[in-house]
């Protein structure tokens, strides 16, 4: 038996500037070209689309029973702290048959902190 497919959501703040979702689509696509088999998209707050709640009904018509929610954000602001757990918690309850994982921020993980001093001393 083969484990449920598994999406990631690549969560943003948002921008009405087209060129501030580079980076995020960036990333979106070195996922795609290390595991082509994983489903991936970008999704924002607020100012562009997709919304998270359109992304996770955009990885679930693809497939995925368990979907991974990685926000993007450096710090750990409103947003991050209560905003998104409860918009996960309500996205949750309107797909039940789906796992969701909200990871932290990305500002939390060392690896980002430390490749960033990396980056400002080279």
């Amino acid at each position: 038996m083969t484990s449920p497919a598994r999406g990631i959501v690549l969560l943003a703040h948002g921008s009405r500037d087209p060129l501030w979702r580079e980076p995020m689509e960036a990333v979106a696509a070195l996922i795609r070209s290390r595991q082509p088999e994983t489903p991936v998209c970008c999704a924002y707050l607020e100012l562009c689309a997709p919304s998270l709640p359109q992304a996770a009904i955009n990885l679930i018509a693809d497939g995925a029973r368990e979907i991974r929610v990685f926000p993007l954000f450096l710090g750990l602001g409103k947003h991050a702290r209560e905003d998104l757990p409860r918009l996960v918690e309500k996205i949750r309850a309107a797909h039940p048959g789906v796992v969701f994982e909200l990871l932290p921020a990305a500002g939390e993980y060392q690896q980002l902190t430390a490749l960033m001093a990396d980056i400002a001393l080279s």
